[in-house]
């Protein structure tokens, strides 16, 4: 068969990539020193340690361009990984379009989502230093699932704080989270004092993942034994998901092709980091290609936030970092796409926004779910509705390829598989989805506490 008739590029086993590649140390411009919450002073690795691994602060700080896996890790990766590349053949019929388009499936993973690549080494790290128990949040569970199921792999314990709106939304992620062997709890709840804080001022509120943050992280500094991990947003995790961009890049080389474009949904920023950014150093060499973070309009950090130091949760617990903020008090609509209502994206991302080395678009939910559907009728997989934000974008981009008579290469990052969220589909298909904007005034409202620093 000729490589231009190929669906699916399957990369062997022996190429899984044996290190994660650092973007910072290809970066024109270092990040601004994270701050700590407390004195707004730079912060140093000590600060960290009462609820990180000493090994994942380590990488969250170093700029050695690639970091080895650890063989362990790298075991328990060849269970899904390396993940398929495939050529969306029928998408492009439908479309008409001469673009060539590709998707990275990271829907084969266990858990159905790429959270899977950072759950893996952020549980070992904290194993083998003699962590008993993780805390963290989830917005539309897929992290929280991820990081259920590392634990039952290492013998840990997974408390999950997971954004209520989202909880009820999606009862089916909880159920596997226990299934898995985790506790879900709704959040904000009453087990924590940040949950209670934030239900006796608003009783009804639909939770954000900066107040389930605040709670999983006042959990994990109550107990020795146990520590906090993030699924998205920190260095270290968009170290460990380079290994779908790097995988990708080799699968295209195996059918003599290379993206002009390569498209990410973006909430935190973990998905779009890891498609993107083993590309930058291409683009930096002079490449013309377009890096794209597709977000919704309900929460828009990169093209309507500012570039700014703010708190990475409600009640300033973890590091105040600069990076594309709505403000840490934003609360988002109840948007189907709960993985990414966060209110600021990743401090990495943000920089090489603020540089211009990649773009961002934001989508209206109806025309999304739209592009959901197409996806489904023609390449047979649901996609959760915040990958399909990447396939609208990636339609979009198609569009502009037929109108212009020119054989674009698209590829985007398909995290998961949306079996889970057809109670949003079930919204949409009955007229009940709304497009929701984000406006001015909610900004300027939502601006008003953050940090003063000097």
């Amino acid at each position: 068969m000729s490589k231009e008739k190929l669906t699916k590029v399957i990369l062997p086993e022996e190429k899984l990539p044996r290190f994660w590649y650092n973007v910072q140390a290809d970066m024109p411009n270092p990040l601004a020193p994270s701050l700590n919450p407390k004195t707004l002073q730079p912060l140093s690795p000590a600060d960290l340690e009462p609820i990180f691994a000493k090994e994942l602060i380590m990488q969250e700080v170093s700029t050695e361009r690639y970091i080895e896996i650890p063989q362990e890790v790298r075991e328990l990766y060849k269970q899904f990984r390396p993940s398929p590349l495939y050529r969306a053949h029928a998408l492009e019929k439908a479309l008409d379009t001469p673009a060539h388009i590709y998707y990275k499936y990271e829907g084969v993973s266990p858990v159905g989502s790429h959270k899977f690549n950072s759950a893996i080494p952020q549980v070992f790290f904290n194993k083998i230093q003699g962590i008993k128990r993780v805390t963290t949040e989830t917005g539309a569970g897929q992290w929280g699932t991820a990081l259920s199921l590392a634990c039952k792999y290492f013998g840990l314990e997974a408390v999950v704080y997971m954004v209520k709106v989202s909880y009820y939304q999606k009862p089916y992620r909880r159920s596997i989270m226990e299934l898995y062997g985790g506790t879900c709890i709704p959040s904000p709840s009453d087990t924590t004092e940040s949950g209670r804080n934030v239900l006796a001022k608003y009783p009804d509120s639909p939770g954000t993942l900066a107040i389930a943050i605040s709670e999983a992280v006042e959990e994990a500094l109550k107990r020795d034994d146990t520590n906090y991990s993030l699924g998205s947003v920190l260095n270290h995790v968009c170290l460990h998901q380079s290994i779908i961009g790097q995988e990708a890049k080799l699968q295209l080389e195996m059918v003599d092709d290379y993206p002009d474009i390569v498209i990410g949904c973006c909430g935190g920023g973990s998905n779009f980091a890891g498609i993107a950014f083993p590309f930058i150093p291409d683009k930096l060499a002079g490449k013309n290609i377009s890096l794209v973070a597709v977000e919704p309009t309900a929460c828009p950090s990169l093209t309507k936030g500012v570039f700014a130091y703010d708190y990475g949760d409600l009640l300033g617990l973890v590091p105040v970092t600069k990076m594309y903020t709505l403000g840490h008090d934003f609360t988002p609509s109840g948007i189907h796409a709960g993985g990414l209502r966060y209110h600021g994206a990743a401090p990495l991302l943000s920089q090489l926004y603020h540089d211009g080395l990649i773009e961002a678009v934001a989508v209206k939910q109806n025309p999304t779910f739209e592009a959901a559907i197409l996806f489904a009728q023609h390449e047979g997989i649901v996609p959760a509705p915040e990958s399909a934000h990447a396939i609208r974008a990636t339609i979009d981009e198609a569009l502009k390829a037929k109108e212009a008579g020119e054989p674009k290469t698209i590829l985007f990052n398909l995290s998961g598989h949306g079996q889970i969220d057809l109670y949003s589909y079930d919204k949409y298909l009955s007229g009940e989805t709304e497009d929701i904007e984000f406006s001015v005034e909610e900004l300027q409202e939502s601006l008003k506490n953050l940090p003063k620093i000097s």
